[in-house]
């Protein structure tokens, strides 16, 4: 399932290549017909994520909220440019490469073109072999067919628009480029208080709002709840966006049980953790990677870059030794999901 790093650069792709544009809204499935309808020919005027959610708008007055689930993916195609970089709070732009070539695009669109000598880590670029959230740019605005779930791939184009592939639930058309939606588990047209109704029940989301309020919010709903702190993260109530790999990661680096009910976590270990997340999404959004691993040498980043199993401490590592203390590495099931987490380390 998409994690909220790569809902938030789904949703800057639509931003950049949608948003101020007229959208021709159709479902070549079928089963969003009525709602593709509502929306056809009306102007995209933003595009937001919070969380796993996302927001198109229309015209200010209608959205089309989506939430990827498991099975859910966006396709791109046509003259796009993918969401590259964004600042940040350093003021350091991320980059991507592809065949040699970095586009590093600033908060207002501005690109240069340089070598692929450096990225968010100050360190070789980021360039993920397996294509898993891979972060090869197409380049300056060219023909080609992007797609991005947990995943991104590029690929050239030969035609535009390409005849749908599958059971695409909607397709959102400009005169330069499409999206094509499929498997989601929602896709809904909604009005203002239906998507501010929505919004509501998220828990806060620290690349929307890094304010202490927010930060005092998840603290709050994490300390007074006896749940375990390991289906708490994953609580979009409590806080949005942490999905699987994110849990795992973040209470290995917290150095915390996932079992400890809520109520015994610190004020302090709490704060760490929403901290955590903050950096390592606002990460995730940069580089469009999630490494959850700091201090890496030249050749560790190599590597972890070529390889999800050289990426994380423990996720999907079971039955591993732990990379601090030796201790296998253990897996059960939470919340209906695969945990993963050191024995040794998080007591």
């Amino acid at each position: 399932m998409p994690e909220g790093h790569s809902v938030h650069r789904i949703a800057r792709q639509f931003a950049r290549n949608f948003v101020g544009h007229p959208v021709a809204v159709s479902s070549p499935q079928g089963r969003f017909a009525d709602g593709a309808a509502m929306l056809d020919g009306k102007t995209m005027t933003s595009a937001r994520a919070v969380g796993k959610q996302m927001f198109l708008e229309f015209d200010g007055v209608l959205w089309l909220r989506v939430h990827l689930g498991i099975y859910g993916a966006w396709d791109f195609a046509g003259d796009i440019t993918t969401d590259a970089t964004i600042r940040s709070a350093a003021g350091r732009m991320g980059q991507t490469t592809m065949r040699g070539t970095v586009v590093a695009t600033d908060t207002l669109g501005e690109q240069s073109e340089g070598s692929p000598d450096e990225d968010a880590h100050g360190d070789a670029a980021l360039d993920d072999a397996d294509g898993e959230d891979s972060v090869r740019s197409i380049g300056a605005p060219r023909r080609a067919r992007l797609r991005m779930a947990e995943q991104e791939k590029a690929s050239e184009l030969e035609t535009f628009p390409p005849d749908p592939v599958g059971a695409v639930r909607v397709r959102l058309l400009t005169e330069a480029a499409v999206a094509d939606l499929r498997g989601p588990t929602a896709c809904e047209v909604l009005d203002a208080e239906q998507v501010a109704a929505v919004i509501a029940r998220l828990g806060p989301d620290p690349l929307l709002d890094d304010s202490t309020e927010a930060e005092e919010r998840f603290v709050t709903a994490v300390t007074k709840k006896r749940t375990p702190i390991g289906l708490l993260l994953m609580d979009q109530s409590v806080v949005s966006g942490i999905g699987n790999v994110y849990r795992a990661e973040m209470l290995f680096r917290a150095r915390l049980d996932p079992h400890r009910p809520g109520t015994s976590v610190t004020t302090d270990e709490a704060r760490a953790l929403w901290r955590d997340w903050a950096y390592l999404l606002d990460l995730g959004v940069r580089t469009g990677q999630m490494l959850t691993m700091d201090g890496l040498s030249d050749a560790d980043l190599a590597k972890a870059m070529a390889s999800r199993a050289d990426r994380h401490w423990v996720y999907k590592r079971e039955g591993l030794p732990c990379r601090v203390c030796g201790t296998n590495i253990v897996l059960e099931e939470m919340g209906a999901r695969k945990l993963y987490w050191c024995p040794k380390d998080q007591v």
